[in-house]
C-alpha cells in the first residue's frame, strides 16, 4: 500500500517499512507519566505480568494505570474482581458522545488504588485496535485522569504487531517483552523487536527489556538475548499459585502466603523499583526468521 492508496483524511507519514499509520495527536500526548507497552506471544501471561506488576508499582507508593487493550477485557480483573465494562462499550452507550460519560462509566479502581481501563476493541473483522486505543487515551485526558498519574502500563493482545495494536507504542516510552524458554515465543519476540524498531523511527518509544515468564530455565532466552542485544530483567517460573491466583481472580499479593510465593512477590518489587529508576533502553537488532529457526534449540 502507497499513501496515495489511503481514503482522503486518513493519510499519515509512513511509520516504518511497508506500514502506514495515521499521525498521533499531539495533543494526546499522555505527560510526565512512565508508560510501558507491555507484548508478548498470545497467552504467554502479559496480562498476569502487568497486573502484578502494577500491583508492585502501587505497594512502592506509585499512581498506576493499567490499560487493557483486548477485545476479550480480561487484562484488569485480577485487580478489580471484575469484567469490567469497555471504552468502546460504554461510547457505544452513548452513541459517541464522549461529553455524556463520566471517569467511573469505564476507569474502576483496583487492588491497593491501581486504576484500571479495559480499552476493549471492534468486533473481529470490522475496525483497527488502534481507533479504540485513541479514544481511551483521549477519554482519559478529557477527565483528567493522567494528570495524577505516575505509571501507565499497556496490556496489549498477543503477538499482533498491526498498526492499530502496535499504537500502544505512539504512546509509550518503553516496550517490554513477555516471553518464556520455548521456541514459540521467542520466535514472537523477534518479530516485535521489528516492530518496535519501526516505530523508533517516528516515536520515542525504545525496547526497555524482557521478561522470562513460566520457564524453569532462561537458558534459550538468554541465548537469543545475547545475540540481539536485548536485557532479561526478570525471571518468573512456572507455578501453580501463579495459576491460582487467576482462577482467585486476585493479583499474587493477595494470595496466602508460601515460601515459593514470596520470591515471586519479591521478584516483582525489584522489577517495579528498577523500572523506576532505571530508564534503560537497548538498540536491538532482530534476527531473520530463518535464522531464529537455525539458532534455537540444543546442540
Amino acid at each position: 500500500m502507497t499513501v496515495l492508496d489511503i481514503p482522503r483524511g486518513l493519510k499519515g507519514r509512513l511509520d516504518g517499512e511497508g506500514s502506514v499509520q495515521v499521525q498521533l495527536d499531539p495533543n494526546l500526548q499522555i505527560g510526565t507519566a512512565k508508560v510501558f507497552a507491555v507484548y508478548g506471544k498470545g497467552g504467554i501471561g502479559k496480562s498476569t505480568t502487568s497486573s502484578n506488576l502494577s500491583a508492585a508499582f502501587s505497594k512502592l507508593g506509585k499512581r498506576v494505570l493499567q490499560i487493557g487493550c483486548d477485545p476479550k477485557h480480561d487484562s484488569t480483573f485480577t485487580l478489580t474482581k471484575r469484567l469490567a465494562p469497555t471504552v468502546i462499550d460504554v461510547l457505544e452507550s452513548v452513541d459517541f458522545h464522549t461529553e455524556e460519560l463520566r471517569p467511573e462509566d469505564y476507569c474502576f479502581e483496583g487492588y491497593n488504588g491501581v486504576m484500571c481501563v479495559e480499552a476493549g476493541g471492534p468486533p473481529a473483522g470490522t475496525g483497527c485496535g488502534g481507533y479504540v486505543v485513541g479514544q481511551t487515551v483521549k477519554l482519559l485526558k478529557e477527565h483528567h485522569l493522567l494528570e495524577d498519574t505516575d505509571i501507565v502500563i499497556f496490556d496489549v493482545l498477543g503477538d499482533v504487531v498491526c498498526g492499530g495494536f502496535a499504537s500502544p507504542l505512539q504512546h509509550a516510552e518503553r516496550a517490554i517483552i513477555v516471553a518464556s524458554n520455548d521456541f514459540d515465543s521467542i520466535f514472537a519476540m523477534n518479530r516485535i523487536i521489528a516492530a518496535v524498531r519501526a516505530k523508533t523511527k517516528n516515536y520515542d518509544v525504545r525496547l526497555g527489556g524482557m521478561i522470562c515468564n513460566r520457564s524453569v530455565d532462561t537458558d534459550q532466552v538468554d541465548r537469543f538475548n545475547a545475540a540481539v542485544g536485548l536485557q532479561r530483567l526478570a525471571h518468573f517460573p512456572d507455578l501453580d499459585v501463579i495459576r491460582r491466583s487467576r482462577l482467585k481472580k486476585s493479583t499474587l499479593f493477595e494470595m496466602e502466603w508460601s515460601p515459593e510465593l514470596e520470591k515471586v512477590q519479591n521478584e516483582y518489587m525489584r522489577l517495579a523499583a528498577s523500572l523506576l529508576v532505571a530508564d534503560q533502553s537497548y538498540d536491538v537488532t532482530p534476527m531473520k526468521d530463518r535464522d531464529v529457526f537455525d539458532f534455537l534449540g540444543f546442540e
